[in-house]
Parts: C-alpha cells; structure tokens; sequence
C-alpha cells in the first residue's frame, strides 16, 4: 500500500539496498573501489597537467581530450566518494537533497561525455577530410562554440528534466542500486509520472540519439576518405581515429549496460553482476580514456614520458654535490 499523501513529506532519506550480499567482502570492494578512484585521480589529473602545460599541445583535438578527462573527474567525484563511505557502514542512506545533488552529477556527466565524443569527431572529421581548411574552420572562437555546445546542450536540457523530478514527492524510499539514478528515484513517487515519462523520452532521444548523428556522420566520412587515400596517409588517419573509436564504443557499451537494467528483468544475474553493470558508465570511461589517448596518440605518451624523465632527473641534481671552486 502507498503512504497517504499527507505523509510524504515525511520521506527525506533513501536507503541504498544495492549493497546487499556484500558485508562479507565489504572491504575488499572499498579497496577495489579505492584504488579504481586513485588510478582515475591520477590518470586523469596527470592528462589534464600535461596539456594545459604543454603549450605545444594547445590544439584543438588535445583541447577536447582535456575536456573528457575533466568530464571524467566531475562524475567520478560524484561517484565514488560516496560508495566507499557506504561500504564502511551497515545500513547505507542517503539524504533526499544529497540523492538529486548525485543525480544532477552523474546524468550531466554521462550526457556532456557523448556531447564531447561528438565535438571531438567532428575535429576528426574536419582534419582528415578538410585537412586545408582545419585552420579556418577550427578556430580559437570555433573551439570555444563547439565547447559551449557540448557541456551547455545537455546541461539545459537535463536541468529542465531534472526539475520535474524534484518537484515530485515522494511515498517510498527504498533505491535498489548503490547511487541514486533519475528513474529510480521517479518510480518511488506517489502522484502520476506520466509526464516524466513521456518528457524522459523525448531527453534520450535529444541527449543520445542526436549526437549520435554527428559522431555516424563523421565516422563515415572519414571512412570513405581512408579508403580513397594512399596506404601512409591512411594508416595515419586511422592512428588518429581509433582512440575516438574506442573512446565511443566504451561509452556506448556502458549506456546500454545502464539502458538495459531499466528495461529488463536482470533478477537471474548475481548480485554483484547485476551492481557491476549499473555502475559501468561511471568507471570504465574515465579509467579507460586517459589510457586510451596517454599510450595511443604519440605527442601526450611523449610528453608524459619526458614528465616521469625530469622527475627522475631532478633528485640527481638536487643532490649532486656542487664542483669545488678555483682559487682566486
């Protein structure tokens, strides 16, 4: 039976039931999870450093990779940070405020990630079909444009979602996942969310389907260039495109994860399957993307490598003992 209306002012904290069948291995899961947010910590603010240092590396195409592995922070922060404060404790609560504050974060996260990959195919598209005009076209205003697009667009969009969920109260409060997602929380509301339904299809189809569009579009293009093209320069366009490739089908494969759990009945697969598929999309991307781009694309591994070099250097320096000097 659902509570009467008059009582859902009432529900102000949820319960995280996703953590279930994990008291027994509950520290080897906050190791695991610690150490997967350090290496994204590292990973991630190490890319960034190199970029914004390198003057060199103030490109457009490096520009958009800072910007992912950014991305990348934002919704691992969101993440993590609360997970392995959960596993420390029994029961796992989150405040109502707390739970939308996750939700705002890890759904803008997952939205700019696509709108980025999108801008960032068109920079491809535009270097290997357009390689005469990339100057032109990708300029310092462009870039700046494309940015807004890619972080704005989905932002505004979700915003106006997610204030239809905030206003719906609440007569459940029992989240059977191990964070707080948009649909879970909407499905514990008492009133009629038809119009969350209907609106939440209309932002899929405009923060997933759309930018697929242009990634398709470019991918294709590029396509048809490389197999016109001679066997060097066509082994250097796909050098170029595969860590984008890559990049996408990462993120695709971890959103239909997410996708499908919502959609199918998933009650036959182990706990922890069932709890390592919903949590796909905030791990493997920004664990992957700074490998992907750090070891793939030649100018960041070179640069990179010449970071760890000074670091080493440095010390032998720092210590070596000063030549004696001369006699006047």
């Amino acid at each position: 039976l659902t509570r009467p209306m008059e009582n859902t002012s009432y529900i102000i904290t949820f319960f995280l039931t996703g953590f279930e069948e994990m008291d027994n291995e509950r520290y080897f899961y906050f190791v695991s999870t610690f150490l997967g947010y350090l290496m994204i910590l590292i990973s991630n603010v190490l890319l960034i450093s190199v970029i914004v240092k390198e003057r060199s590396l103030h490109e457009p195409m490096y520009i958009f990779i800072c910007n992912l592995a950014c991305n990348g922070l934002y919704g691992a922060t969101a993440f993590f940070p609360k997970v392995m404060t959960d596993l420390l404790y029994k029961v796992q609560t989150i405040s109502r405020v707390g739970c939308l504050l996750q939700i705002y974060c890890l759904h803008t996260y997952g939205t700019c990630e696509l709108g980025i990959i999108a801008v960032m195919a068109y920079d491809r598209y535009v270097s290997i079909c357009k390689p005469l005009r990339y100057s032109s076209i990708m300029t310092q205003a462009n870039i700046c444009r494309l940015l807004v697009l890619a972080w704005g667009y989905p932002i505004v969009i979700f915003t106006v979602h997610f204030s239809l969920t905030v206003r719906l109260p609440m007569c459940e409060s029992i989240i059977e996942k191990v964070y707080c997602d948009n649909w879970s929380v909407v499905k514990l509301s008492c009133v009629d969310i038809t119009v969350n339904s209907i609106f939440g299809l209309f932002v899929t189809t405009a923060l997933v389907i759309v930018p697929i569009f242009p990634i398709v579009f470019s991918y294709f293009k590029i396509w048809k260039v490389c197999i016109r093209a001679s066997k060097e320069a066509k082994g250097k366009a796909m050098q170029t495109l595969i860590p984008h490739m890559v990049t996408l089908a990462n993120y695709v494969i971890t959103v239909l994860f997410e996708l499908l759990q919502h959609r199918f009945d998933m009650s036959k697969l182990p706990h922890i399957v069932h709890v390592l598929i919903s949590v796909q999309f905030v791990i493997i991307p920004p664990l992957l993307n700074p490998v992907v781009y750090g070891l793939r694309i030649k100018e960041i591994k070179k640069k990179i490598a010449n970071v760890f070099q000074i670091s080493r250097i440095m010390p032998m320096l720092l210590h070596k003992t000063d030549p004696p000097s001369l006699p006047v």
